[in-house]
């Protein structure tokens, strides 16, 4: 089945979520890539839990409520560079492939998207960083509905939005959880396992699997 809408998580899928740390490893020590684990942990568990709690906090303060925990559990991570990780998740890298893929696909007259749990705040910073602000026709923040993915009424603003059948639509992410949420929410999802990890949610599997973005054309 050829898909005419492509939807794209940000963080994580289009987004390297761990720049801020390298870009500052000097700064932050040898404990900067355990420290930028633990961060990326802590931002994807708070927002979970606020979820099911019913207390929306916007994502920008669950990062950096994640990152001061991350420097209270890796006390050996110099927290005086704290301001310029957080300063440098504003303008994260893209990943390599991503600006020809998105031009390869928008050739194809497909429409793009990102869906993501960052307010728009945080979205114009980091397109405006990649160079990639009008590759997309659309990008979706969960602020209208104040949850986080995966809850089902995050991927609806999708499908209201485009007045499609979930299953019309292509739905690419690097998060495990979020292929499962919007596989059980009926999308094409393309599981984009760039860390090489064990599959999980074997009752909700992708309908295909990419080492990066590259190879996603081809799907249709």
């Amino acid at each position: 089945m050829s898909h005419s809408v492509y939807i794209f998580d940000a963080y994580g899928t289009l987004f390297d979520v761990h720049a801020a740390a390298r870009k500052h490893m000097g700064a932050v020590g040898p404990e900067g890539k355990k420290l930028s684990s633990i961060w990326r942990e802590k931002q994807l568990e708070y927002s979970w839990v606020r979820s099911l709690m019913g207390q929306y906090v916007d994502f920008w303060e669950l990062t950096v409520q994640a990152l001061d925990t991350a420097f209270a559990l890796v006390p050996e991570a110099n927290k005086s560079a704290r301001d310029e990780l957080l300063a440098a998740y504003w303008e994260l890298d893209c990943y390599p492939e991503v600006p020809q893929l998105l031009k390869d696909l928008r050739e194809r007259g497909s429409k793009l998207a990102i869906l993501s749990n960052a307010p728009m705040k945080m979205m114009d910073g980091a397109l405006k960083n990649a160079g990639i602000t009008d590759s997309f026709d659309e990008v979706f923040s969960v602020d209208p509905v104040q949850t986080y993915k995966p809850h089902p009424d995050v991927y609806d603003l999708v499908t209201t939005h485009f007045r499609m059948y979930p299953e019309a639509i292509s739905f690419q992410s690097s998060n495990r959880w979020d292929i499962a949420g919007a596989t059980k929410y009926g999308m094409r999802t393309v599981w984009i396992n760039r860390s090489q990890m064990p599959d999980e949610y074997a009752d909700l599997a992708p309908s295909a699997v990419l080492k990066d973005l590259s190879g996603l054309p081809a799907l249709g």
